[in-house]
């Protein structure tokens, strides 16, 4: 794990190969995660988040972006024993969701969020661009907090 982070680097490379279209919002935001904070966080970890793209499945359940960041806090602070204290992880998922009902109309639902919208269009890939940059955000914040890890200062440039 690296001892020192960008959090603006994190949000910036899970927006952008979103963005290009290299990962759906799930996959971005665990891919930024591994490439800023632990590059040794196996590669097979993206692909577990490649179900959640679109609400789960395109089912336009829970926003992909949340469960994108679940996946990671997992990753950092979940359990590996059975009947191990959970404790950390939830109340960190919790954290995370929280922020994200704060921020947009109370509700982590992805059918709320593009209703209305034409999923092929701009509008909507400028919405879950935004959603994603901000969950993996929040995500590397929690994560340099628990683990009390260096912030580089947000106005470096980002690569």
């Amino acid at each position: 794990m690296k001892k020192e982070i960008s959090i603006r680097q994190v949000q910036y490379d899970a927006e952008e190969v979103f963005r290009i279209g290299g990962f759906y919002c799930s996959e971005a935001i665990v891919s930024s995660i591994r490439k800023n904070i632990d590059p040794n966080m196996p590669e097979a970890l993206i692909a577990s988040a490649s179900g959640f793209p679109i609400g789960v499945g395109r089912s336009q359940c829970m926003c992909g972006a949340i469960s994108g960041a679940v996946i990671a806090l997992g990753y950092f602070f979940g359990r590996n024993e059975k009947g191990s204290d959970n404790e950390k992880c939830m109340s960190l998922a919790h954290e995370l969701q929280e922020s994200f009902r704060d921020n947009h109309r109370g509700t982590l639902c992805c059918h709320i969020h593009v209703k209305g919208m034409d999923l092929s269009s701009g509008e909507h890939k400028k919405q879950c661009v935004a959603f994603t940059g901000e969950m993996a955000r929040k995500t590397a914040e929690l994560i340099a907090r628990e683990f009390k890890l260096k912030l580089i200062h947000d106005d470096v440039e980002v690569r």
